[in-house]
């Protein structure tokens, strides 16, 4: 009997202590007790321990505010925006608020059919009476108007663009924009932001900086800077860099690396200068920075000199560092070191990623989930070192292990992609507007070869070819050479009377060469075509091509007859023999990128008037080879007619003067390399002034003129100057050597 007394108090008291335990754990790690627990867990954890099912993970690199800050862990932590101790379904629910078309893709989102009829179109709301927009929103609404991809018709397009500033959405701000959310939702087609396109740089404001907008932005896409990995829509969103209001609307500066500069390291290893936050979101790396600072190589400048009331929040390193802060010039050290430190601001991103990639200093990334700017396309890996907050005392043992070469190529790789996507708002629209292109078009998208390596994919049109081997760009990569044979495209303007004219001696030289696969003339005389028999008998055939508009780009048009790699473009008058023509294709070969041709034009800046100017004087120096007989790859037909707008198409048209000039300013502008000149031919100046016909644009005395005017048009769309002048020359081996002409293979060119 006691025994069973005994058994049933054991047996009781032992289902008092789990039932204790199982509702005791209940109610501290309820909903409603939850806050409290975490902010006094600290007072009683060495009494009972409390059951965690995610831990905290403590930074590697401990904070540093003193206890004279007077704030408690919960508040730093709610101060800094890290939401510690929260649980994941609460952490979800806040990101639920930033955006709530969290799952929105290109396939649940975006109504492709839209696309299919004329493509990808743009249209752009018009700016409605009173509304104000910034100027750094002027110049992305200014690029898409300007690009191949706008529209004025809201029925042709496929893709929307609002013309509210939705740039700045801070609210403290004097450029935030009020009732946004209203005069959205008044928009005929906004239809919950279905196929439009949101352009933002600053996102929420003082103290937590989230990315809220402001405004439910629907089922649209983000172009956004400074986005989080975690709020970053996957094939949906593009994150964009910051840029400031004074970035170049085209064009832009260019960057710092000299072509050769070696030895690849600088004066220093690894510099930053900027603000230093005593307190708050992103304050925690850059009041440690003054740990790797050693003033010899690594020079890490903080200031806490900003904003109005530093000096009664200052800390006990203010005024020194300060003091040192001054002693340095930000671009000199920017333009003398291999890293610079890019940490973290308020925001993910800030100006310093767009200064360093500029002046070729690596960056060196401290600002943990960033989804890096058009990391889409950009494999940011070969141009950035992407570290971990956590791990700043590492970056001075890690920029010190990388090999010379290894510094070498990052550094190339920062210029090439400045270059090619960030030197301007421009660049920076267009390779948005690219990204979503190939995502619509997936079948032709362009792969990360083609965005990572000169001259990237803003001048690969994936509607020409999606094989690399079709481009003039990549024989060298892919180990291939262009075919040993080329279509011969002859400028027709004037009438076959007789047997004796330039047009037909040309086409007979031209046919005798043993590279040549075909001739191809363009007509665009007033006169009808002539009979068959009219033309002269050659070994290759010939194809007479009569244009519907008798325009002066119809030369350049990519038309399906021309197969081969190489053109050789002529004019009607040209005069050159075959062995002229077997030696420059032979030079083309070797350089299949650029124009090779025999006359030559340069350029030169003219101070009095603050203009471009042109000139034909024959010197030691040259910028343009005309295109009246030159080699170039067909590829530059398709870029001629489909990637420059129709405003520059009308003006050459409109003048019947300047394509030659246009496509050397194309060419050059993709290879940033001047066209090739080959052997010296007098008698083709001499022969073109002789030939004053009416139909001859040497007779007409505004040629010259025109010219001037065009150079000066084209500067001005391109935003810069890419004609490159050059002093080289290639002439045939043994070329006026004196030795005896049966040693030399094109011995006709001498005699010339």
């Amino acid at each position: 009997m006691q025994a069973k007394k005994r058994y049933l108090l054991v047996s009781f008291g032992a289902c008092l202590l789990l039932l204790f335990y199982l509702g005791g754990a209940r109610v501290r790690l309820s909903p409603a007790n939850l806050s409290s627990s975490l902010s006094t867990d600290h007072l009683h954890h060495d009494l009972v321990p409390i059951r965690r099912h995610w831990p905290v993970w403590k930074n590697l690199l401990n904070g540093y505010f003193s206890s004279e800050d007077g704030r408690n862990d919960e508040e730093e932590a709610t101060h800094i925006g890290l939401n510690r101790g929260l649980s994941p379904r609460q952490k979800r629910a806040i990101k639920a608020n930033v955006y709530k078309n969290r799952k929105c893709r290109m396939e649940t989102c975006f109504d492709s059919s839209l696309c299919q009829g004329n493509g990808l179109k743009v249209y752009i709301y018009p700016l409605q009476r009173g509304e104000k927009i910034s100027e750094g929103y002027q110049k992305i609404l200014t690029t898409i108007e300007d690009s191949r991809y706008y529209t004025s018709d809201p029925r042709q397009a496929c893709l929307f663009v609002l013309s509210i500033d939705t740039l700045d959405r801070d609210q403290l701000s004097f450029q935030y924009v009020h009732n946004v959310k209203a005069k959205i939702q008044s928009l005929p087609l906004w239809n919950d932001g279905r196929n439009h396109l949101i352009f933002n740089l600053y996102s929420g404001t003082w103290p937590d900086y989230t990315e809220d907008l402001g405004f439910d932005i629907g089922q649209a896409m983000l172009a956004k800077a400074s986005i989080g990995m975690d709020n970053f829509r996957s094939n949906f969103d593009v994150s964009i860099p910051l840029f400031s209001k004074e970035h170049a609307q085209k064009g832009g500066e260019r960057g710092w690396l000299l072509y050769n500069n070696v030895p690849p390291t600088r004066k220093y290893l690894l510099v930053f200068k900027g603000k230093r936050y005593l307190t708050g979101i992103g304050s925690e790396t850059r009041n440690a920075l003054y740990h790797v600072h050693n003033g010899e190589d690594i020079i890490l400048l903080t200031t806490c000199k900003h904003g109005k009331d530093w000096e009664k929040h200052k800390d006990v390193r203010c005024d020194k560092d300060n003091e040192e802060y001054e002693k340095f010039e930000y671009q000199e050290l920017l333009h003398n070191s291999s890293f610079c430190l890019v940490p973290r601001g308020r925001r993910l991103g800030s100006f310093r990623f767009l200064e360093a990639l500029q002046a070729a200093c690596i960056p060196v990334l401290l600002s943990n989930g960033w989804e890096l700017p058009f990391s889409e396309i950009i494999d940011w890996n070969k141009a950035a070192i992407i570290g971990d907050e956590r791990l700043l005392l590492q970056i001075p043992s890690i920029t010190r292990s990388i090999r010379h070469e290894k510094i070498m190529a990052l550094r190339q790789q920062t210029q090439f992609l400045w270059d090619a996507y960030f030197s301007s708002a421009k660049k920076i629209v267009l390779t948005t507007l690219e990204i979503i292109h190939d995502r619509i078009y997936s079948h032709i998208a362009r792969n990360q070869f083609i965005w990572n390596k000169p001259p990237g994919g803003l001048y690969m049109l994936p509607q020409y070819s999606t094989n690399l081997a079709a481009l003039p760009f990549y024989y060298l990569s892919l180990g291939i050479n262009p075919s040993e044979e080329f279509t011969a495209v002859i400028q027709a303007v004037s009438p076959l009377l007789t047997q004796s004219q330039p047009i037909v001696k040309l086409i007979l030289a031209v046919s005798r060469s043993k590279y040549c696969k075909q001739i191809v003339v363009l007509w665009n005389c007033d006169r009808p075509l002539p009979a068959k028999n009219k033309w002269p008998s050659t070994p290759v055939p010939i194809t007479v091509i009569e244009g519907e508009s008798k325009s002066m780009s119809n030369r350049f048009f990519p038309y399906s007859v021309i197969q081969t790699d190489a053109v050789l473009s002529l004019d009607e008058d040209t005069v050159l023999s075959n062995n002229e023509v077997d030696f420059a294709f032979i030079v083309w070969h070797s350089f299949p990128d650029r124009i090779v041709g025999y006359p030559a034009r340069s350029h030169y800046w003219d101070s009095s008037k603050g203009r471009w100017g042109y000139t034909s004087k024959w010197t030691n120096e040259y910028s343009m080879v005309l295109t009246g007989a030159a080699f170039y790859h067909r590829y530059y037909h398709y870029l001629y007619s489909y990637y420059l707008p129709a405003s520059l198409h009308n003006m050459i048209d409109q003048m019947s003067n300047c394509e030659d000039i246009l496509m050397n300013f194309l060419v050059s502008a993709i290879t940033k390399l001047p066209p090739i000149k080959v052997t010296q031919k007098k008698q083709y100046k001499e022969t073109m002034m002789q030939q004053g016909s009416k139909t001859s644009r040497w007779a007409d005395p505004d040629h010259f003129a025109q010219r001037q005017t065009c150079m000066n048009t084209f500067a001005g769309w391109f935003g810069f100057m890419p004609l490159i002048h050059s002093q080289m020359r290639l002439d045939p081996i043994l070329f006026k050597d004196q030795v005896s002409i049966l040693r030399k293979k094109y011995r006709e060119i001498e005699r010339l």
